[in-house]
């Protein structure tokens, strides 16, 4: 990845973080695990899945499977940067008029699956990367998944059929940004040593700055090298990134902005002047 490439990256992170903090007004969304995964998602879409915007289905195409579906505002605004969405549909957020709500529809082009159910498209991703495989076709199949979803039982389970049957084109991201809800990870149902869980289920793990991209780079160059077995990155990130006053905030998970905080929102996310928050927060236990 040359200085050039770096550089438009991040200018498209940065952009679609925007996407992220608009789509929190009139009626919230999921903000801090969507801004955690922006790097991933820019990064996949950008570096990792071949895919021409005038076919999305295209049987020849890779595939990327969003586990975690409440990450959707990072996934669509992604669509957008990448022209595979007309920006003026994020407008639609939460409409009777469009499907452009709180977790991923097939309806809008390039969404390969329905999610939202946690734990649900490791599975459905490992169908696909097997139909490949009998297939002998070049496809390569992503799925990112939150840290949170691995307590999921059907996530393991998916884990050792797939090695089973050698799916070396499979590729699982973790976007471990240590929270669960409103609370952390490690205080609920603790999940370290976790490389060392993945590699007992016979995966190849690689452990990187889930923000750098040239961490990304190298991580996902690596996971061609070894073959027989599933790629798993555990890509460490920050919930609410770029906005240090929500960021590894507990009760700043769902977050229902009104558009004065927004704008001071889009302030901060571009080193200015912090922002005032004052909505409620949401607590589910």
């Amino acid at each position: 990845m040359t200085n050039s490439e770096l550089d438009s990256l991040r200018s498209t992170a940065l952009k679609v973080r925007e996407h992220i903090i608009r789509l929190s007004e009139g009626g919230g969304c999921f903000i801090g695990a969507s801004l955690s995964c922006v790097e991933l998602m820019v990064y996949c879409y950008a570096r990792v899945i071949r895919r021409d915007k005038d076919q999305p289905m295209d049987p020849r195409r890779d595939y990327l499977f969003l586990s975690k579906g409440h990450d959707v505002p990072a996934l669509y605004g992604t669509f957008v940067e990448m022209g595979l969405l007309d920006a003026d549909r994020l407008r639609n957020h939460l409409s009777t008029e469009d499907s452009i709500y709180w977790h991923p529809n097939r309806q809008i082009p390039g969404v390969e699956f329905h999610s939202g159910s946690l734990g649900h498209l490791p599975a459905v991703a490992a169908g696909v990367a097997l139909d490949c495989k009998l297939r002998a076709t070049d496809n390569r199949i992503v799925v990112i998944t939150g840290d949170g979803e691995l307590n999921e039982g059907s996530v393991w389970e998916t884990i050792l059929v797939a090695n089973a049957h050698g799916l070396d084109n499979l590729t699982i991201v973790v976007d471990r940004n240590h929270f669960q809800a409103n609370i952390r990870t490690e205080e609920l149902v603790p999940l370290e040593p976790l490389a060392d869980k993945f590699e007992a289920f016979g995966c190849r793990v690689t452990r990187v700055d889930g923000h750098d991209l040239r961490e990304l780079e190298r991580a996902f160059a690596a996971s061609v090298e070894e073959k027989g077995k599933v790629k798993v990155i555990i890509a460490d990130t920050v919930r609410g990134k770029g906005l240090p006053s929500i960021e590894a905030r507990a009760d700043r998970w769902f977050c229902a902005f009104t558009a004065t905080e927004v704008a001071q929102l889009l302030e901060e996310l571009h080193g200015n002047v912090a922002a005032s928050i004052e909505s409620e927060t949401l607590v589910v236990r």
